[in-house]
Parts: structure tokens; C-alpha cells; sequence
């Protein structure tokens, strides 16, 4: 016996044990990971349509909308 009563077979199996957990802590971090990616991406394509498309939109209405001003003679 060492130290504690542990013997080395008893401390193999408590690292490999111990190994599992991490590696199932691991597989849950990287899910998490996964989910917080995908919605940084949507996130960042909302708010290309919601407001990049529009301000290009807008370049090209705005320049109709002050020429039909400008033919009205106001």
C-alpha cells in the first residue's frame, strides 16, 4: 500500500476516471462554444439586413426623392 491507502491500480483508475469527466466536461464546453458562435453569426447577419440594406437603400432613394423636389420648382 502507498501513501493513504491508495494503491497505484486504485490511483490509475481515479486519473482515468477523472479523465472521462474532463473529456464530458470538455465535449459540454465546446457545445456551448458551438451555440455561442451561431449566434454571434446571426446576430451579425440581423443586423446586416436591419441596417446596412436599408442605408444602401436609402442611396438610391434619396437621390429621386430630391430630384422630384427639385423639378417642383419649390
Amino acid at each position: 500500500m502507498t501513501r493513504a491507502g491508495f494503491t497505484p491500480a486504485h490511483m490509475e483508475q481515479e486519473i482515468l476516471r477523472k479523465l472521462e469527466e474532463q473529456g464530458a466536461m470538455l465535449e459540454a464546453i465546446h457545445r456551448s462554444v458551438e451555440r455561442t458562435r451561431r449566434y454571434f453569426f446571426w446576430t451579425l447577419v440581423i443586423t446586416i439586413l436591419v441596417i446596412i440594406l436599408p442605408l444602401i437603400g436609402l442611396m438610391f432613394v434619396v437621390p429621386q426623392f430630391l430630384s422630384v423636389y427639385s423639378g417642383l420648382g419649390i
